[in-house]
């Protein structure tokens, strides 16, 4: 089943984590993963959540996306986010393909 990766991104060094912005992309496709969102205007709509940045992956399974954020080609490019940046991760299980979202689990 498909997994989410869910992002909040304070940039703190622009310049740092535009360069990141070049290295992450190849990574995340090397491990099957793909951006649903990267950096869209956001508006919220209930809470005090205001986020600055947010990024949403999308990966086949858990495991490749923790393959993916656990691996070394990744490892560079982490490394310079979280130099250049406050960053929340989640990793987040999705339904699985012809899963009824209003049965109980």
């Amino acid at each position: 089943m498909p997994a989410y990766v869910l992002v909040d991104i304070t940039v703190k060094d622009a310049e740092t984590y535009e360069r990141y912005k070049q290295l992450a992309p190849p990574t995340i496709a090397a491990y099957g993963g793909r951006y649903l969102v990267r950096g869209g205007a956001t508006e919220t709509l209930e809470g005090t959540w205001t986020p600055t940045r947010i990024a949403v992956l999308e990966f086949p399974t858990v495991e490749r996306a923790r393959e993916w954020w656990n691996s070394p080609e990744y490892a560079p490019a982490k490394a310079m986010r979280q130099a250049s940046t406050q960053t929340d991760m989640l990793l987040v299980e999705g339904l699985a393909p012809g899963m009824d979202p209003a049965s109980k689990k």
